[in-house]
């Protein structure tokens, strides 16, 4: 027994950026995509994006922007100086959207949990199994994020993946493996190419991979001053230098 699957984060609203990566993942034949939530805000075809990923038919979780988009931004969630611009880009997303999109958004679970092989099983959250908005650095302490990650009271899984940070990276405890893709839509690792993780576990071998994929980031831009999104001029400077 044994799996491969591709794990993809934060698109944002991304759809070309999107579109790159699922055709990316698609050379690599997974037997299964699964998705680490933030799918539609902060970004120019937020129901693109949306009717992409269900159209996958795959297991998808929800992150802190998808809640943004069900019930706005409160103010204790980001710095005042941002509230006004971030609630703005909100409501763009809110209207390129219909009923339904906000509750499929609205009904994404926070955690999802899948078994690799006899002997791995892969949990995933998009911040932390029991808050979709802390942020987890790369740094963190080992012993903080053992606590946090791999001490549920259920099974432990063997691999725990979140997104949320917009960074890719791999750390190795005690047997455990942390795992995060990086961004589709939004990489602030200062590499301008979308990202995602590929897991392939044969037996009890487990080999985990990040890909970073070119995509047409003009083409991205010009959706943004397309669509006219607020604030379009500092998110492209983002997509351009990957910061």
């Amino acid at each position: 027994m044994g799996q491969k699957i591709a794990l993809i984060s934060d698109i944002h609203g991304h759809a070309t950026a999107l579109e790159a990566v699922l055709r990316d993942i698609k050379t690599q034949e997974p037997d299964q995509i699964l998705v680490l939530g933030d799918l539609a805000y902060r970004g120019p075809e937020p129901k693109a994006c949306i009717e992409r990923i269900r159209a996958l038919e795959c297991p998808v979780i929800g992150g802190n922007a998808d809640d943004w988009v069900v019930r706005g931004i409160h103010a204790s969630e980001v710095p005042d100086s941002v509230l006004r611009r971030m609630s703005e880009e909100r409501d763009f997303t809110v209207s390129h959207l219909d009923a339904a999109d906000v509750q499929y958004l609205k009904d994404l679970p926070s955690t999802y949990e899948q078994r690799l092989s006899d002997d791995v099983i892969i949990g995933i959250c998009h911040a932390t199994p029991s808050d979709r908005f802390k942020i987890v650095k790369p740094d963190v302490a080992a012993k903080t994020a053992e606590q946090i990650y791999f001490q549920g009271p259920e099974e432990n899984p063997q691999i725990m993946a979140y997104g949320h940070i917009h960074l890719p990276y791999m750390r190795m405890f005690d047997g455990h493996t942390l795992l995060n893709p990086g961004s589709v839509g939004l990489p602030f690792d200062g590499v301008p190419k979308a990202s995602y993780a590929m897991i392939e576990v044969k037996r009890q071998h487990v080999s985990i991979s990040i890909r970073r994929v070119v995509y047409d980031i003009d083409a991205a831009i010009e959706a943004l001053f397309r669509v006219e999104y607020p604030h379009r001029e500092p998110l492209a400077d983002a997509m351009r230098n990957g910061v």
